[in-house]
């Protein structure tokens, strides 16, 4: 099987070929046969009800500094290749969102992974709280009085932007922690959205966990430790890999979440477990491939794309 790809992302110029998860994902693919395109989100051009893109062809190798070459621009209809990845990554901003409802006028006929519109559907601090019973108590809110109240029955909170990733805007206050006020102008200066506001988990000093599902199914999983200081974990903000291995609550976890996601059409989903709890399901550009890769002596994009294709010929069989 050879197929027509195109990866929507930032900038190739710009990423680390030892991190970065859709680099793996386009090594893959060329290894397949797949011819590769890229384009960034801004190049994407609705008219006339077709979706076209202005896309360079793409050959990738793992070669510092000369990890990529890239053709001419060419204005390619969207609905003529057969895959898009959708691995631009956040903010899930007005900009995400619409490049999901360009994106959803070509799937799944040209299948979209993962699916457009369950992509908008599933921020990853909203998606979570459909699932009962998997989160630390968690409070989503502008409503001020609400938030003091929180903080006065659980004392001890973490305070972070709802559509924030990487770690950024994330703080952690103590019962003694004077800063409350302060720590509330300023989101209610830098955001419109509400707060989300979670009762502290100390296992985060221990690090969190970050899952990959493929499929809905466990394919791996790296500890992320935070730097010595810090209260998050995420490789963005510090946080270093460790080998790890999935318990029995994790594996629950999986088993909950994973009919939604595979349902969904979400085929690479990362999650972040902390002590017992989910804390995200990440369905727009997750990362971690590589550093479990390494740990674990594995490939996880060979899982990925084997349900890419299964997916792409399921589809086609039927039509």
């Amino acid at each position: 099987m050879s197929l027509a790809v195109a990866i929507q992302m930032d900038p190739i110029e710009s990423i680390d070929i030892d991190a970065d998860s859709t680099f793996v994902l386009a090594l893959e693919a060329q290894r397949r046969g797949h011819a590769l395109y890229h384009y960034l989100p801004q190049d994407l051009i609705l008219r006339d009800h077709r979706l076209f893109a202005r896309c360079r062809a793409l050959q990738v190798r793992r070669e510092a500094g000369s990890h990529f070459t890239l053709g001419g621009k060419e204005l390619i209809d969207l609905a003529t290749l057969d895959v898009v990845l959708m691995r631009q990554d956040p903010p899930f901003d007005m900009a995400y969102i619409t490049a999901t409802h360009l994106l959803e006028h070509i799937h799944p006929d040209t299948l979209v992974i993962n699916d457009p519109v369950h992509v908008r559907n599933a921020p990853e601090k909203l998606f979570v709280t459909h699932f009962e019973g998997l989160m630390p108590p968690t409070l989503i809110t502008s409503d001020r009085e609400e938030i003091l109240a929180f903080r006065r029955e659980h004392g001890d909170i973490i305070l972070k932007p709802l559509f924030g990733n990487g770690g950024a805007g994330v703080f952690h206050l103590t019962p003694e922690d004077e800063n409350m006020n302060a720590f509330l102008e300023m989101f209610t200066a830098l955001y419109r959205e509400p707060i989300i506001v979670q009762r502290y988990v100390p296992e985060v000093r221990e690090g969190d966990k970050r899952i990959i599902l493929v499929d809905g199914e466990p394919a791996g999983a790296v500890a992320r430790i935070p730097a010595r200081g810090d209260a998050r974990a995420n490789f963005h903000a510090g946080g270093r890999a460790e080998k790890s291995v999935l318990t029995e609550r994790e594996r629950e976890i999986c088993a909950m979440i994973g009919p939604a996601l595979y349902d969904r059409g979400l085929v690479f989903v990362g999650i972040d477990v902390l002590g017992d709890y989910l804390t995200e399901i990440n369905v727009t550009s997750p990362t971690g491939i590589q550093e479990i890769n390494r740990l674990d002596g594995i490939q996880i994009e060979t899982t990925i794309w084997d349900a890419i294709e299964r997916r792409f010929g399921e589809r086609h069989t039927r039509f």
